[in-house]
């Protein structure tokens, strides 16, 4: 009867251990984090150009929405002051849908770059800051994105009538007496707010699968992520 004493309660405990180490999550191998995160990467590029390159993904979004440039700015009010708000707000609406048609050509330079990745690239995104992956895609693709938006917005705008309606707000304020002049060429303005916005986008997505563990829609990314999770609270 002893040894059925002895027995029971060593059961027991390799029962309760087994249990215990299965509601552990699994540590990922270097190939899963690797996957999980430029799946997370993809997801959450994709979604930032989708939205921007929507109708008013720009114009109705507060955060990104691209209006006059600083130097330009008191040109705006002094242009409204002398009747022209509907010239400066066809300015203002053509800028935005420039930046949407640009946002459409992202995702291939954000999906080469994701390619490109090293592990140790994964490795320091996925321990690191809440916008290490943001900073890595601003290191990596600005100077793409600037080559591949620039002549997209400069037809855009031509197209939109950006060219014309700065153009002519330019024009016209310059004819003020006594004024300081503005360039009236306003594309790379326009192409670097667009990345900007892209940017800003991106760096919500980010913070969002990092801090919310419901967007993290597939079991690779939660496995991953809860990785990540205990490895930045130690």
């Amino acid at each position: 009867m002893k040894k059925s004493y002895l027995i029971f309660p060593a059961i027991f405990l390799s029962v309760a251990l087994t249990s215990f180490n299965s509601a552990q999550p699994a540590k990922p191998s270097p190939f899963e984090i690797g996957n999980g995160l430029k799946q997370a990467l993809e997801l959450g590029t994709s979604k930032s150009a989708d939205r921007l390159s929507q109708v008013d993904g720009f114009f109705a979004n507060v955060a990104v929405k691209i209006i006059f440039p600083p130097q330009a700015q008191k040109a705006e009010k002094t242009l409204r002051k002398f009747g022209f708000n509907k010239l400066c707000d066809n300015v203002i609406l053509s800028l935005n849908r420039a930046a949407e048609d640009a946002a459409k050509q992202a995702k291939p330079i954000f999906i080469s770059a994701i390619k490109q990745m090293s592990l140790q690239d994964v490795t320091n995104i996925l321990l690191g800051g809440q916008d290490a992956a943001t900073q890595y895609f601003k290191h990596t693709t600005t100077g793409q994105l600037t080559i591949t938006f620039k002549p997209v917005i400069q037809v855009s705008l031509d197209k939109t009538g950006a060219t014309k309606y700065y153009g002519d707000a330019a024009r016209e304020y310059n004819k003020i007496p006594f004024v300081s002049k503005i360039n009236p060429d306003i594309s790379e303005y326009v192409t670097q707010k667009a990345i900007d916005g892209l940017f800003y986008e991106i760096a919500l997505e980010e913070l969002n699968i990092r801090k919310n563990i419901g967007a993290r829609s597939t079991p690779l990314l939660q496995k991953v992520f809860a990785f990540a999770d205990k490895n930045q609270k130690l």
